[in-house]
């Protein structure tokens, strides 16, 4: 009896790693929407059905592994191919990572089953807010990883992106997993069409909330260059490569007649006080021929004290408009800043990444008035990030993102870090321009829809018009403090609950 117990503990984990392998299935660049769903239904029954909270918390470890292990593929690109890490190191720190990431869902898993007694709806409301505030904490400790939320998996044809506007991608995880949650544990003895009406209450109530206008157009549509220069990870940083990396932004520039020119994040491998006065001069005449502006990204270098300088990943502006600029603030972990030095830092020994020491920008930095627009720039990894989004909206008009997906190859992770941009643009109501290296660059509207997109892995630039906008979503204004409010209030009624159905 002993063995067989251990041996369908074993299929269940091995189940729960298929699952959450196939959970990627959801998320760009496949966006097959409904497969989350399916996954987790066979998740949530594993849990609702089982009688030891361990044994859920191991099988929601094994769905976290699944889930990262298949998702996040593309740091090993970046870690072994571009940061020449040795393949069992990157490998072994690749699997720790995911191991970290893992232990949201299986301390779900855990809660899940332990309250598997008090009322069938409120264990749906209790494991929904449970699973998305698992996915919140991890997207906040340790300066965050919110990669691969289920909320991204419904961008851009799932009914349920009409509440992005009012409650962000956790909230759209919120309703995808109570959905399923409340099926799960739905009494066998109740009427099922009761369920079946809640769940088209949800579903068609996100439908409907897609044609609601949250935001107003201000002014005419501004046209934009977005240009992909393609630069080569492995060439971007060679001193002998520079010239052609500056002649060939150069030439995208110059071939763009409009008013709003945006090139990639650090597209010229200088610091800005080391760029020839003429090129930049070059870039600003060409910009005021245009009557607008251009966005060019270098790395920028200040004093900080006699025998110390400070580091930022900025993005500066030239045209018509005064010259302005924006410093990256959210710094991804061992690529741009080594964190807890005196115990890791000896990765960056390891790892084969240019200037991984930098400062943070300025959290309130303001949108940048340019080619009669108010810019809301954020630098690559920031995007991840919507509670920072925020920070300069409603005064901006426009987001753009600009980015170095080199760094993933031609993995999945430029199509995802499209997808979570898309995210971006449904919560505030924007057009998210990305300007990227080698790709995805590509114009998003409003609605979270791509307009255009570039061809990866082609020199180009790609033109098109962006239409400003003014006023606030509900997002915009409170946020994720609306569903962090709804989750508190459900674990909170939930604990309550279950303390006196014990008793």
């Amino acid at each position: 009896m002993y063995l067989s117990k251990e041996f369908d503990l074993k299929s269940k984990n091995l189940l729960a790693l298929i699952l959450g392998a196939f959970t990627v299935l959801g998320f760009a660049p496949f966006y097959f929407f409904p497969v989350p769903a399916i996954t987790l239904l066979l998740l949530l029954y594993l849990w609702h059905s089982n009688t030891r909270p361990w044994h859920s918390a191991i099988i929601g470890f094994s769905f976290g592994m699944g889930l990262f292990g298949a998702g996040v593929t593309w740091l090993y690109v970046s870690l072994h191919d571009f940061g020449g890490m040795p393949m069992p190191i990157a490998v072994v720190a690749l699997l720790l990572l995911c191991a970290y990431l893992s232990l949201f869902p299986a301390l779900t898993g855990w809660l899940a089953t332990k309250l598997r007694f008090i009322h069938f709806s409120v264990w749906a409301a209790f494991v929904s807010s449970c699973w998305v505030m698992s996915e919140w904490l991890r997207g906040t400790l340790f300066t965050g990883f919110p990669w691969l939320t289920l909320g991204y998996s419904q961008v851009p044809a799932s009914p349920l992106i009409g509440y992005a506007p009012i409650l962000g991608v956790y909230g759209i995880s919120l309703l995808l997993v109570f959905s399923i949650a409340l099926y799960i544990a739905w009494p066998k003895q109740r009427n099922l069409s009761h369920y079946l009406w809640i769940l088209s209450g949800i579903w068609v109530g996100g439908y409907g909330l897609q044609h609601y206008q949250w935001v107003s157009p201000e002014g005419d549509p501004v046209t934009v260059s977005l240009l992909q220069g393609n630069i080569s990870q492995d060439l971007k940083w060679r001193e002998d490569h520079l010239l052609s990396t500056m002649n060939a932004y150069a030439d995208l520039v110059l071939e763009s007649n409009s008013r709003l020119i945006v090139t990639p994040e650090i597209s010229i491998p200088l610091f800005h006080d080391d760029v020839p006065t003429d090129y930049l001069m070059m870039l600003s005449d060409h910009a005021k021929q245009n009557e607008g502006d251009v966005l060019i990204g270098f790395a920028e270098t200040v004093p900080h004290s006699i025998d110390r300088n400070e580091y930022y990943n900025s993005m500066f502006s030239m045209g018509s408009s005064s010259e302005q600029r924006y410093r990256k603030h959210h710094l991804v972990p061992f690529g741009e800043f080594i964190p807890f030095k005196p115990l890791f830092g000896w990765i960056i020994q390891v790892l084969n990444i240019p200037l991984s020491d930098f400062s943070r920008g300025s959290l309130d930095q303001q949108p940048l008035d340019l080619a009669g627009q108010k810019v809301a720039i954020n630098i690559c990894y920031e995007d991840v990030f919507g509670e920072e989004i925020i920070l300069q909206l409603p005064q901006a008009s426009i987001l753009v993102n600009v980015s170095n997906d080199a760094w993933f190859g031609r993995s999945i992770g430029p199509r995802q870090h499209l997808q979570i941009s898309q995210m971006r643009a449904l919560e505030t109501g924007r057009y998210m321009l990305r300007a990227t290296n080698t790709g995805v660059t590509a114009i998003i509207n409003e609605r979270g829809q791509i307009m255009q997109e570039l061809e990866m892995f082609i020199t180009k630039g790609l033109h098109g018009t962006a239409q400003g906008f003014t006023g606030a979503t509900l997002y915009v204004q409170y946020g994720n403090t609306l569903v962090l409010t709804i989750m508190g209030l459900s674990l909170s009624l939930s604990g309550f609950i279950a303390f006196f159905q014990k008793k």
